[in-house]
């Protein structure tokens, strides 16, 4: 007897293959949707600043929400441009003098370094004076090189800068009509679930926000810890940029390795220039490595990965395997994807639980 669908399966059959052509669809047109799927990050991150100026009241009339929205870009906007404020004056002031104390570092390195590998038969010589004329030499003649060489990569790559500059426009645009709009299309997507899975849909989804919201504040208090003790450290320590580089290393570190290692650049660099002996680099290398092991082994497990539900080992593997699979935004994603993922697991573990297969 041939095998025939019935019509609940010919329709489940439909469209569970119109749904995987839509996924495969999203996966083809990525690149274009990249600054839409930026925007829904930040509107999942900002709605509730939303909703709370939204419940406000203005005398005896309610905030309209679309007041709320831009006030809340606004502030958003505000810290970002703090941050960038924060960081460019110490590049300024910073990468200049490193240029001009580089030979007499050079130096300071060759009279440590020189006797001792002559001790090992090894004959090591830096030329301070030489290196000096060299890097005038280059930085005199090789202005215009340099702007030959950006000329040209901006005329090969300016459709690239041009999809850069397309992105960074649409981003605030999709994130404002995201937040005016956000209860109305998660009404939508609520509305599109087949009523047949939506009591349990529904509670995954809300499993998967408080999660992420416990990530979202584990998250900031570690930014917060780690802000202030760099920022003490390096002012314990004698660095005159001890707050701007102490403040930016802490509030970076939700990019994991860019916060920390621009933080320590920045911190070398300051030692190089301040100091004139080895106890700057020394006291950097003694605070930075004191700080990763505090992060890595206390902080980020205990008050990020606890508060998901995963412990210390599993935060060390979600980091390593989403690095791994997805590169640097798999780093980025990898703690909030794993509380996704921990509740879709911790669902059909109850179904296998349940199901004939295991009781059998």
């Amino acid at each position: 007897m041939p095998f025939s669908f019935t019509p609940d399966q010919k329709q489940s059959a439909f469209w569970l293959g119109l749904g995987v052509a839509f996924v495969l669809l999203l996966y083809a047109l990525g690149p274009v949707l990249t600054p839409f799927i930026a925007a829904a990050m930040l509107a999942y991150a900002l709605n509730g600043g939303v909703d709370y100026l939204d419940r406000r009241r203005v005398g005896r009339w309610p905030l309209p929400r679309a007041l709320a929205v831009v006030l809340v870009m606004l502030l958003f906007l505000s810290a970002v441009t703090a941050l960038v404020l924060i960081v460019i004056p110490v590049l300024q002031v910073e990468i200049p003098l490193l240029m001009a104390q580089i030979p007499a570092f050079l130096v300071r390195i060759d009279a440590v370094l020189a006797p001792r590998l002559q001790e090992m038969g090894i004959k090591f010589r830096l030329d301070g004076s030489g290196i000096r004329a060299i890097l005038s030499q280059q930085f005199e003649s090789g202005g215009d090189e340099i702007w030959t060489t950006v000329l040209s990569s901006a005329r090969i790559g300016g459709t690239r800068v041009l999809g850069w500059l397309v992105t960074l426009v649409l981003i605030p645009v999709a994130l404002f009509y995201l937040l005016l709009d956000w209860h109305k299309i998660l009404d939508r997507i609520t509305g599109a679930v087949p009523r047949r899975w939506l009591v349990q849909t529904v509670g995954m989804a809300h499993e998967v926000n408080v999660l992420l919201a416990q990530y979202l504040r584990g998250q900031l208090l570690v930014m917060l810890v780690l802000a202030a003790y760099y920022s003490m450290a390096l002012t314990i320590a004698g660095f005159e940029v001890a707050l701007p580089v102490g403040i930016l290393t802490g509030l970076l570190v939700f990019i994991p390795y860019l916060g920390f290692g621009l933080g320590l650049i920045l911190a070398l660099i300051a030692a190089v220039l301040q100091f004139a002996d080895w106890s700057g680099v020394v006291a950097v290398a003694i605070i930075y490595g004191a700080g990763q092991v505090v992060e890595g082994f206390f902080l980020t497990p205990r008050l990020v990965g606890e508060r998901i539900g995963l412990n210390p080992l599993a935060v060390i593997f979600a980091l390593l395997a989403f690095g791994q699979l997805f590169g640097f935004v798999g780093v980025l994603l990898a703690l909030p994807a794993s509380a996704v993922l921990m509740v879709a697991f911790r669902h059909l573990r109850h179904h296998y639980l349940r199901s004939s297969f295991y009781n059998a």
